[in-house]
């Protein structure tokens, strides 16, 4: 008897209907996740804070459904390694219980890396989109407090005080 007919015969019988459920499951998420950074990104371009509250419930759920996959994922290595046969992540184990069953998985494993890689690049276009808005607002706020005048960084701002202030600022009070 193989090592990997040892190591099949020691996982629970619904091990391999789990694993595939868990990458069916992974990659359900991920599209979904894919569509709401996409619909985030749009609605960042167009500065709508009412559509991006409204996106936070379903985005929130959304994380939930992945920190599930991602218990479920440590659990099904746990399950592996106390059968004798630890592995590190999804796809060494794949090939640990076997080529047939490897192969089978091996288009699972590949759209979920694929769909992982393209959410980081996505969750990393709309931080860039938002430090680039935050940089904007910083910007316009220096132009009203400072009355569109710029502020020598070094040197004297002059001997009229009001002028250190925006036009706003000077019509309070």
């Amino acid at each position: 008897m193989s090592d990997l007919q040892t190591i099949a015969e020691q996982l629970p019988a619904d091990w391999d209907t789990d694993f595939t459920s868990l990458l069916d499951e992974l990659t359900n998420v991920q599209t979904e996740l894919l569509a709401v950074l996409e619909q985030k990104r749009r609605l960042l371009g167009q500065m709508d804070s009412d559509g991006l509250h409204a996106m936070q419930d379903r985005e929130g759920a959304l994380v939930g459904r992945l920190q599930q996959c991602q218990d479920r994922r440590q659990a099904l290595l746990d399950q592996a390694a106390e059968a004798g046969t630890p592995a590190p992540n999804l796809r060494t184990l794949a090939r640990a219980r076997g080529s047939e069953r490897h192969r089978a998985s091996e288009p699972h494993l590949q759209e979920a890396q694929l769909q992982a890689r393209l959410l980081q690049h996505h969750a990393l276009t709309n931080w860039v989109i938002a430090q680039k808005t935050l940089l904007h607002l910083t910007h316009l706020l220096e132009i009203v407090a400072t009355g569109g005048r710029l502020q020598p960084t070094y040197g004297q701002i002059g001997d009229d005080p009001a002028h250190a202030t925006g036009l706003l600022l000077n019509h309070t009070g």
